[in-house]
């Protein structure tokens, strides 16, 4: 007798692979940047939620979508872009963000690192920057144009530098008086703000000038700001 073993047939099942979209809200007042950072985005599986074209929209839709990354200008109307940033930090809200600039102070870039953006691009750098530092973010990472950050940096240990030169002569109260004129703020402001007459606040200038060995308002500013106390 002819005995038949019966076989079983396997199926290999293949698992279904699900890719994850990245949620983008992009912000710009101009048409047409918003519609270059789109088609960026179009490479890294990321698709944009919003498209905003004022500080007011942005933060709003920041609070609606709470997307995976955010793409904006720092000269964004009502408010900017450090304003936005100020007001995620306060409200505890941590969406990553790239940053995009024209021309910037070293104050902007230091405040915006301290607010923790995680990319930093100038309006006027290559596309593949922006594509390079929109995967470094989406990655995890950080991006930030180094050209902008090394000056910046070299300001502020100018500044601090500065501060401790200045320091080592001026009184505490002087030091006020030194950073509000180096400041642009007027004599008669600085009075008021610091809750003296206008001829204490005289004896105290007079008093660095003495120190510091110059030999008006006008000369000072010029040997602290040469300094990089701004």
């Amino acid at each position: 007798m002819l005995r038949y073993k019966e076989s079983t047939a396997s199926i290999e099942r293949h698992p279904t692979v699900h890719v994850s979209v990245h949620r983008v809200v992009i912000a710009d007042s101009q048409p047409l940047m918003l519609e270059g950072i789109a088609q960026v985005l179009r490479g890294f599986a990321a698709t944009p939620v919003d498209r905003c074209g004022n500080g007011a929209d942005l933060l709003q839709a920041l609070v609606t979508h709470r997307p995976d990354l955010a793409i904006m200008d720092l000269r964004l109307p009502d408010p900017d872009g450090l304003a936005i940033l100020r007001e995620l930090k306060r409200q505890g809200l941590e969406i990553p963000v790239i940053l995009m600039t024209g021309p910037l102070q070293d104050s902007e870039v230091l405040e915006a690192i301290q607010l923790g953006i995680r990319g930093l691009v100038t309006k006027d750098a290559a596309l593949s920057a922006m594509e390079r530092c929109v995967r470094a973010v989406l990655d995890g990472g950080t991006w930030l144009d180094q050209a902008l950050v090394g000056r910046a940096m070299s300001a502020l240990l100018a500044r601090e530098t500065a501060l401790r030169e200045f320091g080592a002569l001026l009184t505490a109260r002087e030091m006020e008086v030194l950073q509000m004129v180096v400041a642009g703020v007027r004599p008669r402001d600085a009075a008021a703000r610091l809750q003296v007459s206008d001829g204490t606040l005289k004896v105290h200038l007079h008093h660095i000038y003495h120190k510091v060995n110059v030999p008006n308002r006008a000369s000072l500013v010029a040997l602290a700001r040469g300094k990089g106390l701004n």
